[in-house]
């Protein structure tokens, strides 16, 4: 089974991609930003962007029937290495109990404004696992 999910971003359509795609139980997202989709912005702040980016990644999992708890990997792409501590800060509460395999890399981001970019891989059922 082959389940795609779209946000409506209009990357997908441009990009030709999905904003996930689930094969049986392991659910990839794709590189996320910290759009704003509430008020069709981008936030000024890295911390916002990475907290915008993982209610995005969070709901992408969902509708494929997991959850941010499930993520098993993370990769963070960061514009700069100044942000790193706020990154940090935002997303270490997220994970701090989930514990995924995990890395950070200082990118080009693609358009002005990104600051960070965040993919997941979550295994669905793995936050029962958790320990």
């Amino acid at each position: 089974m082959v389940q795609r999910v779209s946000t409506g971003s209009p990357f997908e359509a441009t990009f030709g991609y999905s904003r996930a795609v689930r094969h049986e139980d392991t659910v990839y997202v794709s590189g996320t930003t910290g759009y704003d989709y509430s008020v069709m912005k981008m936030p000024e702040g890295v911390g916002a962007q990475a907290r915008n980016a993982l209610a995005t990644i969070d709901k992408a999992l969902k509708e494929a029937g997991s959850s941010i708890e499930d993520t098993v990997r993370v990769v963070y792409y960061v514009g700069d290495r100044s942000y790193v501590d706020e990154v940090v800060a935002a997303v270490g509460p997220v994970f701090k109990d989930i514990r995924p395999a995990a890395s950070m890399l200082i990118v080009a981001m693609i358009e002005e404004g990104m600051k960070i970019e965040i993919e997941v891989t979550a295994r669905i059922g793995a936050a029962t696992s958790h320990s």
